[in-house]
């Protein structure tokens, strides 16, 4: 039995049946939808179908932070209970959620100064932080101290890579990520830019292409080059709410590296609300991110 937790958050889109496998516990991030406030409790309370659905008909969901209070009241009974934590944040470039981690975590080493908290910044969100989080609670349960599962993730944080690509630029324009020119432009083009997680930590397009067949062959590419060792981690092919075109990425993804393990599974409401209903990724660990 390890004396110390390992934990993450809900915009890593963990899939629940490996939260429950696992028992990891898991910080479910806010979020608002007509007007009502959820906890991304990966797919839970409203199903991932569900919230897209929603989005089709108009909705319009937005994405918050927890404070400090919220950590402490996650945090406090695991430190109180005797145990350490080393917890796996989502990228402090995509929100400035981790300063209320640190805070939480300051206030709590006062009250309980011979306990430890180890905080990673893994510089990523969604499926690649899901893949960093797999592999290190794959050393958690092999006994690896904790200082060497968070040097482990310090170390190759930047070989856990995405790629996606949205069905309609209507929700990136709404997030503020294309101007409404551009995505004008691109609708009339059928320009699809592929999306990528960043070396800082930051989401940036990697490409356009015109039509989904492109977009999705070029994310077939990316992988092909990236991936040195197919049997070095799982590949998750995530989809919100595409399940055809999920499945065609995964028969391609195959095609081009048979002996790669590969899992399909959702976009959470976090990314969701911002790519929008149709995106579709690959996600997986290979060389390190070149952007």
């Amino acid at each position: 039995m390890q004396n110390y937790i390992l934990m993450t958050d809900s915009d890593s889109d963990l899939p629940y049946a490996l939260k429950v496998e696992y028992d990891i516990p898991v910080v479910y991030m806010p979020y608002t939808l007509d007007g009502k406030e959820y906890f991304d409790d990966l797919g839970q309370t409203l199903d991932h179908k569900s919230f897209f659905d929603k989005m089709r008909q108009g909705a319009h969901p937005t994405t918050s932070a927890l404070n400090e209070t919220v950590y402490e009241e996650y945090f406090e009974p695991i430190l109180q209970e005797g145990k350490d934590i080393l917890f796996l944040a989502f990228s402090s470039q995509l929100s400035a959620t981790i300063n209320a981690i640190r805070a939480a975590r300051e206030t709590l080493l006062e009250k309980y100064p011979e306990r430890k908290f180890i905080l990673v910044d893994t510089l990523s969100i969604s499926g690649p932080q899901t893949l960093l989080v797999l592999k290190a609670h794959e050393m958690y349960r092999a006994g690896e101290s904790m200082e060497a599962v968070a040097q482990w993730v310090e170390d190759n944080k930047l070989r856990a890579q995405a790629f996606f690509t949205v069905d309609d630029l209507k929700y990136l324009q709404r997030g503020g990520r294309v101007s409404p020119a551009a995505a004008a432009i691109g609708s009339l083009l059928d320009l699809k830019p592929i999306l990528t997680e960043t070396r800082e930590g930051k989401l940036a397009a990697a490409a356009k292409v015109r039509g989904r067949k492109k977009a999705i062959g070029y994310i077939v590419d990316k992988a092909v080059e990236s991936i040195e060792d197919q049997k070095e981690s799982i590949g998750l092919v995530l989809h919100a709410d595409a399940p055809a075109d999920a499945e065609k990425l995964a028969a391609m993804l195959l095609e081009k590296l048979p002996e790669l393990s590969l899992r399909i599974e959702h976009v959470g409401p976090v990314i969701g609300a911002h790519a929008g209903p149709g995106t579709v990724a690959f996600c997986f660990i290979g060389k390190e991110r070149t952007m």
